[in-house]
Parts: structure tokens; sequence; C-alpha cells
């Protein structure tokens, strides 16, 4: 009886320690991103796809010099950032969009379309676009699975802050 005791205790003890182990692993670099770091880098260099995309489309549709300057920020800051993200990437094996896809496609398409109206309808979807990445980033900055992830999230955060800020300004000043 006192070996069948002693068996269990150590095959609970073995069980704890590998699910903490478990739970170090994922909290690690261990080279192979998580679901939640994947989907972050995926979701995060679809929305620069998208900015730098619509930073093409913003010269043939729009007079407006605040728009026009907005827009080129914008493709010079997810630049920066989609390079940044790259090598991350890479490492950790998650293949990143190139182009938009999904809603972001979507938006691009539909952002083509539009003639009158422009403006506000680019500001506006900015304003929302940018919204949602602060959340998205915020979220990940504290949470993310892997620190080199993390450290992304926080080192970028700020610039997306600035961001929701001057699209917040430019949906007010093209209405």
């Amino acid at each position: 009886m006192t070996q069948a005791l002693g068996r269990s205790i150590f095959a609970g003890v073995a069980l704890v320690l590998s699910f903490g182990a478990y739970a170090a692993d994922k909290k690690s670099d261990s080279g192979k991103a998580s679901k939640s770091d994947a989907s972050f880098m995926k979701d995060a260099a679809n929305d620069s796809a998208a900015e730098i995309e619509l930073g093409k489309l913003v010269p043939q549709k729009s007079q407006n010099a605040d728009v026009k300057a907005f827009s080129q920020r914008m493709v010079d800051d997810h630049t920066k950032a989609s390079q940044e993200l790259e090598p991350i990437a890479s490492k950790m094996g998650v293949d990143l969009p190139k182009a938009p896809t999904g809603s972001h496609a979507k938006m691009v398409k539909e952002l083509a379309k539009k003639d009158k109206n422009f403006d506000h309808e680019y500001a506006e979807a900015m304003v929302k676009d940018h919204e949602k990445a602060v959340k998205l980033f915020e979220k990940t900055s504290k949470k993310g699975d892997s620190e080199e992830v993390r450290q992304f999230a926080a080192k970028t955060l700020p610039t997306l802050q600035e961001h929701l800020k001057m699209a917040k300004d430019l949906k007010k000043n093209v209405k």
C-alpha cells in the first residue's frame, strides 16, 4: 500500500511538473509561435498591408492635402512596422500576408470605388481600423505568449495610438 501511495504521489508530481513545463514553454520563445501570437502577427501584417495599399489609392482619389499627408505617414510607419515584424514572424515560422486579405481587402476595394465622399470614407475607415489595432496591440503587449511578440506590440503601440488621434482629427476636418 505504501508503494502504491508513493507511486501515486510520484505520478501526481510528474503530472504537475509536466503542466508547469508546458505553461513555461508556451510563454517562452521556443522558435514556434503560439496560435494567438501567429494570429496577432498575421492581423498586424494584414493591417499594414491595407494601409500601404490605400497609400497607393489616396493620391488618385483625394485632392485634400491633409488626407494625402496622413496617408503618406501611414505608408511610411506601416512599412517600417512590417519590416520589423517580418524577421520575428519568419523566425517563429509564421507566413505573413503580403497583400490585404479578408475585411481589409474588402475595405480597400470599397474605397477604390468611391469618388464622391472619398476623403470622409477614408478617414472614417482609418478611425475604425486604428481603434481595433490599438486594442489588439494593447492586449498583445501584455498577454502575448512570446516575449519578442510582446515587445514588438509594446514598441508599436504608441505609433498606433498617435495614428488613431490623427485619424480622428482628420475625420473632423474632412466632413
